[in-house]
């Protein structure tokens, strides 16, 4: 999907059949054709385009010319089935030049949405710093979003867990866990990218702009320690919790053996008053079966107590 935006004379953002100048290009998983189409018109590599594409791209900023590729991990949600992770992460290129303005994404995201929709004030397509640098700190924000849904999932699977004995729930704690290693390593990748960013000054960065530069780092920065946290917590909570589940497992099997053997002994007594021999306790009385019985109850009542008092249930 190919769509073009323009910023006109009254700051709106309105979309385009045509590239001017000050234009921004939105690819959504583009054609060959459509590439070759942006390729011809704005003069940029054909690899730029193709490598945001690639699912297994790593972070990363390039330079040829006078045109810059950023590539950065962009958080979207995980639409497989059970034992996956929660979240992933996808490459989202951004390709600066001197005249146009380019994102590159394998789907649909949030974060471009955005600003198709209008919802980040201050942002024009022609002021091409301050757009990257918006969309570096929506993605930072998104990372910090699903943080928090993680975190408040963990406690949620905690409470289930205290009283648990399947391994559904440490599933899911192992489903978290690989988000956050996700995370981690992609937020790492990001920050590398933008301190080279910064330090080899790939975009000139006026002055205006210093602080969404420093909030962007600050977002990051706290989305990597949030990341680091939480990871070590779901570590520790899973080693707890499958300790918990194995005493859990194992109470039952000792409440299951202590009832076994209280109701054993009943069958104890009446197999030995049940054989067919002479000269047996209370043969021949008539009250033979409620002594037999008596017995029993006598004996089973005697090991519950005894296994009460050892708290065996």
């Amino acid at each position: 999907m190919l769509n073009m935006y323009l910023t006109d004379e009254n700051g709106k953002l309105k979309e385009t059949e045509t590239l001017s100048k000050g234009c921004w290009v939105n690819l959504v998983n583009p054609t060959e054709e459509e590439i070759n189409q942006v390729v011809q018109q704005t003069n940029i590599p054909a690899d730029f385009i193709k490598d945001p594409l690639d699912v297994d791209e790593r972070s990363r900023i390039e330079k040829e010319d006078d045109d810059i590729l950023i590539i950065v991990g962009l958080p979207v949600k995980v639409k497989d089935d059970v034992d996956s992770a929660l979240y992933d992460t996808i490459p989202l290129g951004i390709i600066v030049t001197p005249f146009y303005f380019i994102t590159v994404c394998l789907q649909d995201n949030p974060i471009i949405g955005k600003f198709i929709h209008r919802r980040v004030r201050g942002f024009y397509t022609y002021m091409k710093t301050r757009f990257t640098l918006q969309i570096l700190y929506e993605v930072a924000s998104y990372y910090l979003n699903y943080l928090k849904y993680i975190d408040r999932r963990s406690s949620l699977i905690e409470r289930e867990l205290h009283e648990s004995m399947r391994n559904e729930e440490l599933f899911e704690l192992l489903s978290l866990e690989k988000t956050l290693v996700y995370f981690t390593t992609s937020l790492k990748a990001n920050k590398i990218v933008m301190e080279k960013m910064t330090r080899q000054h790939f975009l000139k960065v006026y002055e205006d702009d210093m602080d969404l530069l420093d909030d962007v780092m600050i977002e990051v920065k706290q989305a990597i320690e949030m990341c680091e946290i939480h990871s070590n917590i779901l570590s520790g909570m899973m080693d707890a919790y499958a300790s918990v589940i194995s005493n859990n497992v194992n109470s039952v099997m000792k409440f299951l053996t202590t009832v076994t053997i209280i109701l054993s002994l009943p069958t104890v007594v009446s197999s030995f008053f049940g054989m067919n021999l002479h000269g047996l306790p209370w043969q021949s009385s008539p009250h033979g079966f409620w002594l037999a019985f008596l017995v029993s109850l006598i004996l089973s009542s005697v090991t519950a107590i005894i296994f009460w008092k050892k708290r065996y249930f």
